[in-house]
């Protein structure tokens, strides 16, 4: 596990734009439980990929699409060790993989972005990839 202080730029990366974190497995039940809609979920972490495609793209993704998820969450592998195993049971069939973004309609998975996806892309083309699945699952916010 990495030193808390450590995290709080890589955190801040993303809840600065409007995700909560979930920091507990119970904080992740309740919200994968309990949230009907469309949800985009983050799997942050300190890697490279993480920062240099995962993070930046999932932000200029949401800036440039017209269409927004309900809800936006993140669990940070590495940092919340519970809540990101308890996120990846709800990532199934999917291998534990961070950075990866999913994005859930009604509790279900229908889209997910996994590291293999991350690594080797730039922001931009992480961008592109997650507008398009923005457009596809989300409701347009003025529908």
């Amino acid at each position: 596990m990495y030193p808390p202080h450590l995290l709080i730029p890589m955190r801040e990366d993303l809840t600065s734009v409007g995700f909560e974190e979930l920091t507990t497995a119970e904080d992740v039940v309740e919200t994968m439980e309990n949230t009907p809609g469309t949800m985009l979920v983050v799997v942050n972490s300190v890697c490279g990929c993480a920062a240099g495609a995962a993070r930046p793209g999932v932000k200029a993704a949401l800036a440039a699409s017209p269409v927004k998820p309900d809800k936006m969450v993140s669990v940070f592998a590495g940092g919340d060790l519970e809540a990101t195993a308890k996120m990846r049971e709800y990532l199934l069939p999917y291998p534990p993989s961070s950075p990866a973004i999913g994005i859930f309609k009604d509790g279900d998975l229908v889209h997910f972005i996994e590291r293999h996806h991350i690594e080797g892309r730039s922001a931009q083309m992480i961008a592109q990839h997650l507008e398009m699945a923005l457009e596809e699952f989300c409701t347009p916010a003025n529908a």
